[in-house]
């Protein structure tokens, strides 16, 4: 593990530093490379290129594979547009966002010695590449004109985790508090996360189980609609939101935390001194939560003094200062920012858009951001136009120091780019109920992030 010392001057280097020798160019006109400390990068810009460059970070992967320079599928689309390419496969597998940080300067600097000088560069990626190209921004502004977040899990690691630890907490707790179940320090998470959908299925056949599964989900900020296959649940069709919101659950809510905790050193996840009543509140959810529990004869504030009462998780401070560092943010944005999500989406929760606006807000960055959302269920289900839609619709922003991101100029945008029709929607995401802001607000926290 690399020291949060020493993570500044590995940056610094990977800024002047340019990558060894480019490797063998693919017949497709890719060229790739090798990152120092394993896997490798890629490049490539079509012989219209229009100086832009789209620097793209994958999503969270357990094992480590060949850098792709645009999501699966989409590679020509961009090319055929003029955009240059560029994309690391990160060093390592797993969370790796203090590696990312150092890889995607890598990319772009190949880009460079093989293209020439780019006149505009944008941080684009999806899920854990949405949160790696929101901390290039925000850490070094220089280097980019934008960036756009797909469902990225904005409202960075140690909020994403502590919202997940509430669900879990409140799950164990209410439904299994004699098994083996782990919160934390979860060792083989596939094995722990079989134990929990085990849980459910039996607690999903009874009134009283399903009422406290949609405690747990709401806690954990699940919204009502996570089946991409399925219509959008009407607003006081609860029971119809708690099958969605069990599909979802053991995915959403029991996040791997065996690599991060390696990574860390320890337990990063607290919830000492949470109120769960208000969090729950907080939350939005309670509504559905109480007719749940009235259906079932259950007594809500009863459980909510159940989980008031229950030991708590304790984190510690070593930890804690890792995730902070790579990564929990700022809002500290000085270039334009684009955030897209589904609204349903049930693993990377979409009430991280309201964490990060609120930490923008607090820096008096508002005019940098801008955040849209695709009517939608799903984690990152966007359509290429979509996708084309928020780059150009950035770019329209670096361009005249306008957003124009209303859900009506996107979905034109998405229909020229080949949509058959866009399906942006107004949306205002339900608060988010632990947010953790480097510098900021951080309840509970051993430590205050830095």
């Amino acid at each position: 593990m690399i020291a949060r010392a020493s993570l500044l001057p590995m940056m610094t280097a990977a800024l002047v530093a340019m990558p060894a020798a480019a490797q063998t160019p693919r017949a497709s006109g890719e060229t790739r490379g090798p990152l120092p400390g394993g896997g490798d990068w890629v490049v490539e810009a079509p012989a219209n290129w229009n100086g832009t460059v789209l620097l793209y970070g994958h999503g969270y992967s357990q094992t480590l594979r060949p850098a792709e320079s645009a999501p699966i599928g989409e590679r020509e689309l961009y090319l055929a547009q003029g955009y240059g390419l560029a994309a690391s496969s990160y060093s390592q597998a797993g969370w790796a966002l203090e590696q990312a940080q150092v890889d995607q300067w890598t990319a772009l600097d190949a880009f460079v010695a093989r293209y020439g000088k780019p006149k505009r560069v944008i941080a684009w990626g999806d899920s854990m590449g949405g949160l790696t190209s929101v901390a290039l921004a925000e850490r070094h502004p220089e280097r980019l004109d934008g960036a756009l977040a797909l469902c990225g899990s904005i409202s960075g690691v140690l909020g994403m985790m502590n919202t997940a630890l509430d669900g879990a907490f409140a799950f164990k707790t209410l439904l299994a508090p004699d098994s083996d179940l782990r919160l934390v320090a979860t060792g083989d998470d596939r094995a722990n996360g079989a134990a929990a959908q085990a849980i459910l299925g039996e607690a999903m056949r009874t009134p009283r189980g399903r009422a406290r599964i949609a405690l747990a989900s709401a806690l954990a900020q699940l919204p009502g609609w996570t089946d991409p296959a399925s219509p959008e649940p009407q607003v006081d069709a609860y029971d119809e939101q708690l099958e969605q919101q069990a599909e979802a659950f053991v995915m959403g809510v029991f996040l791997p935390r065996a690599d991060q905790e390696r990574r860390a050193g320890g337990v990063f996840s607290w919830n000492m001194g949470v109120d769960y009543a208000a969090q729950l509140r907080a939350g939005g959810r309670r509504p559905a939560v109480q007719a749940l529990y009235a259906k079932a004869g259950l007594d809500l504030d009863a459980d909510l003094a159940t989980l008031a009462k229950a030991p708590r998780i304790a984190a510690e401070p070593a930890a804690v200062a890792y995730m902070s560092a790579n990564y929990t943010i700022s809002g500290d944005i000085k270039r334009p920012l684009l955030t897209v999500h589904n609204v349903g989406d049930g693993m990377t929760v979409v009430s991280t858009n309201a964490a990060y606006a609120s930490a923008v807000k607090s820096r008096r960055r508002g005019a940098n951001l801008a955040q849209a959302f695709v009517g939608a269920a799903g984690h990152c289900r966007f359509g290429a136009g979509e996708r084309l839609a928020a780059i150009r619709t950035l770019e329209a922003r670096i361009d005249t120091g306008r957003w124009d991101a209303a859900p009506a100029a996107l979905n034109r945008r998405a229909r020229d780019a080949g949509e058959a029709q866009g399906r942006f929607v107004p949306f205002t995401p339900p608060p988010f109920a632990r947010p953790c802001i480097r510098g900021g607000a951080c309840r509970g926290a051993p430590i205050k992030p830095e």
